[in-house]
């Protein structure tokens, strides 16, 4: 008892004189004084109450129990002051209103920028994530950004022509350089930013010469304070554009142009990425997809090196079905649970199960039925995507 009246004087003191030193000192000078001092009282009083606690668990083996409860609410109560007097110098809050965690904060993240959640509620049960943690947690630049209207899949005449869109949260769009054309001038990067409209994440970069900041595609591995640039000169790096003729063969690149000037149309998802595999004298260069497919793409087009970020997007879990309304997502409704007129798995006493092949509301079969129907690029495939990603992957 007298220890933790000890410990219960020490935290009174450290408090005072954190107040006192406040009013006299400059605010940088106390709160870093008090920062140290925090984290000071906090390992002593720690280590005291450990101490006292393996010493009442000493006397608890020999029947007295009554020290080993003591030296375990002294620790937490050592450990509970030291947090809170940490937090108040620093201005954070670092607990919740009860000095525990908060609900649905993730009980581990793994090197892969995945977190899962604790399952502290049903929809928070298996959720998994990717981490956010090391991403702009402010606004967006306002000079790159535009207002957007929600169209509810919408077309100009009003009627629905993309099904079970509508509603979702409120976005800004954010204004990508997709065509790198501010060619010989150094950037640097300044931050990552989340961006809703997009499953990768962006970078503002802000260039020499006086020219005005961007966003462009976050590639998977970049930084605040790394260098970009856009040019045929450029070095073979992590984020530098440069035409496909001047990229080496077998390099891994994203954001490839289809015309020359046009901006990048290919790979600009999470964590896709396509390889140069071949140039020809023709002037064109043999791509591959992130589908296996080959394809011809002019060697004057541009391309970004690397991967881009946010590789984890496909391993996601949402958790509940309201996660995917925050996106804008409508709830899909069954062919089998609609009537004749509606689709064709329609109708039927009682269950079934459709009665033939999977098919749209309009017929078209879903499973392996081949919808590409665009015979003026059909000139530019080397070769079609594999049938078997399994035996293309292995290999």
């Amino acid at each position: 008892v007298s220890m933790f009246r000890a410990v219960a004087r020490a935290v009174a003191r450290h408090t005072s004189s954190m107040t006192s030193s406040s009013a006299s000192a400059p605010a940088a000078a106390t709160q870093a004084t008090s920062v140290a001092a925090s984290m000071a009282l906090g390992r002593g009083l720690m280590s005291a109450s450990v101490a006292f606690a393996a010493r009442g668990a000493t006397r608890a083996r020999a029947n007295a129990p009554g020290d080993a409860a003591i030296g375990a609410r002294i620790a937490l109560a050592a450990y509970g002051a030291a947090m809170r007097a940490t937090a108040a110098a620093t201005g954070t809050t670092g607990m919740g209103a009860r000095g525990g965690a908060r609900r649905g904060f993730a009980s581990s993240t793994s090197a892969d920028g995945m977190k899962a959640y604790k399952p502290t509620s049903p929809g928070q049960r298996g959720r998994i994530t990717t981490t956010r943690v090391h991403l702009w947690k402010g606004k967006p630049m306002k000079a790159l950004t535009v207002g957007l209207r929600k169209r509810g899949g919408r077309n100009n005449a009003g009627r629905i022509t993309v099904w079970h869109k509508g509603g979702g949260h409120k976005r800004l769009y954010r204004v990508i350089d997709f065509k790198r054309d501010l060619e010989g001038t150094r950037g640097v990067i300044r931050r990552l930013e989340y961006d809703p409209n997009r499953t990768t994440h962006i970078a503002l970069v802000d260039y020499e010469g006086g020219h005005k900041s961007r966003y462009v595609l976050a590639p998977h591995g970049a930084q605040a304070g790394d260098a970009v640039e856009s040019g045929p000169e450029s070095d073979i790096k992590v984020g530098n554009a440069l035409p496909l003729k001047n990229i080496p063969l077998s390099t891994t690149i994203h954001n490839i142009e289809l015309v020359p000037g046009r901006g990048g149309q290919i790979c600009r998802s999470a964590g896709s990425s396509a390889t140069l595999i071949k140039k020809g004298d023709d002037g064109y260069c043999v791509v591959r997809l992130p589908s296996g497919e080959q394809r011809l793409v002019l060697e004057a087009c541009k391309a970004t090196i690397g991967m881009l970020s946010n590789r984890g997007h496909q391993n996601r879990n949402i958790g509940k079905a309201g996660a995917n309304r925050w996106r804008g997502i409508r709830p899909t409704t069954r062919g089998v649970a609609m009537n004749p007129i509606d689709h064709p798995h329609g109708g039927g006493e009682g269950r079934t199960s459709g009665g033939r092949p999977s098919c749209t509301p309009w017929g078209v079969h879903t499973k392996g039925h081949r919808t590409r129907n665009n015979k003026r690029t059909d000139q530019f495939r080397v070769s079609r995507r594999p049938r078997n990603r399994n035996k293309y992957s292995s290999g």
